[in-house]
């Protein structure tokens, strides 16, 4: 595996060999605990001379220290570490900007995935006490990648509902949404291969064309579950600041369209801290309202992130 660095103000790209799906992040369309030992120092060697992200992540890691934020449950951390990001800009497609697949990060622009993606990571060294950038960004790989290895394009967890498979399945997170009483999805994802025509990576690429349908159909043979959007506050008593919520949809061949954070408005009732199209990263106060709002928006997704403290 070979690394290389290249930087702008507000992209970190950690090159990978590789043989290189894309979040459809927009609002109301679309986007572990673990031991970091392994490939650690050759991300130390890749990240040494970034001067902006890095930055950023050494100003968070200072202001957790002294909020002590260690002290408290991955949830909460979660919510104060995303309060940190707001009114960062919202730009969409960052991690499809290389030619070939490489490990994106950005601490000033998010899209909706990269943004769950970027608190989760930073949350999970907090509880953990790595909070070195290194750490960081395996962490970030760990997340986006199946099984945490970057191999290509389709190694990305394109569909929101196959990185929450994946992530499960490594106990990084647990899916809450069918023991809430979610309702299945009637529709399987196959919203890549149906539009072919709207992701450059794999429009003319057969091969990888015929990557992300495979992909479609392993992830279709896994149930879906989502809370309807007229049962939402219903679930308010069970929800915890800083649960990963996606909002499902009714696109044709898409699970969900937009994700983001529960925000604990300290009254019992849920906003919505997010990655916005309209305004950046910013609260919608009202989580149930903020789903009915769109006629495309059908319900959530509950995902917890796991505590390894708890273990």
């Amino acid at each position: 595996m070979v690394y290389q660095i290249r930087l702008s103000s507000v992209l970190l790209l950690l090159a990978v060999s590789a043989s290189g799906f894309s979040c459809f992040a927009q609002d109301g369309a679309t986007a572990s605990p673990m031991k970091l030992a392994e490939s650690q120092t050759r991300v130390s060697e890749a990240i040494a001379s970034d001067s902006t992200d890095r930055e950023v992540f050494e100003r968070l890691m200072s202001r957790a220290a002294s909020r002590n934020l260690a002290a408290r449950p991955l949830g909460e951390i979660m919510q104060a570490v995303g309060q940190e990001f707001l009114g960062a800009e919202y730009v969409g497609g960052m991690l499809d900007i290389p030619e070939k697949e490489q490990l994106v990060i950005s601490l000033s622009r998010f899209d909706c995935v990269l943004f769950v993606e970027t608190v989760l990571a930073a949350s999970q060294g907090i509880a953990e006490g790595d909070t070195s950038f290194a750490d960081f960004a395996v962490r970030i790989r760990n997340l986006r990648y199946r099984g945490g290895t970057i191999d290509g394009y389709c190694s990305r967890l394109h569909y929101f509902s196959d990185w929450i498979r994946d992530n499960e399945s490594r106990g990084n997170v647990r899916n809450l949404t069918a023991e809430l009483g979610g309702r299945l999805m009637d529709d399987s994802p196959n919203f890549m291969s149906r539009n072919r025509n709207l992701y450059p990576r794999f429009a003319k690429n057969d091969s990888l064309f015929d990557g992300i349908r495979k992909m479609e159909a392993s992830l279709s043979a896994t149930p879906i579950y989502y809370i309807p959007q007229d049962s939402i506050a219903a679930v308010y008593s069970h929800l915890m600041p800083g649960d990963i919520l996606a909002i499902s949809t009714s696109v044709g061949g898409l699970d969900v369209s937009h994700t983001g954070l529960a925000f604990d408005n300290g009254d019992g009732t849920f906003g919505f801290l997010h990655a916005s199209t309209t305004g950046g990263v910013k609260i919608s106060p009202d989580l149930s309202g903020y789903v009915l709002g769109n006629s495309k928006q059908t319900g959530i997704v509950v995902v917890r992130p796991t505590d390894s403290r708890e273990h």
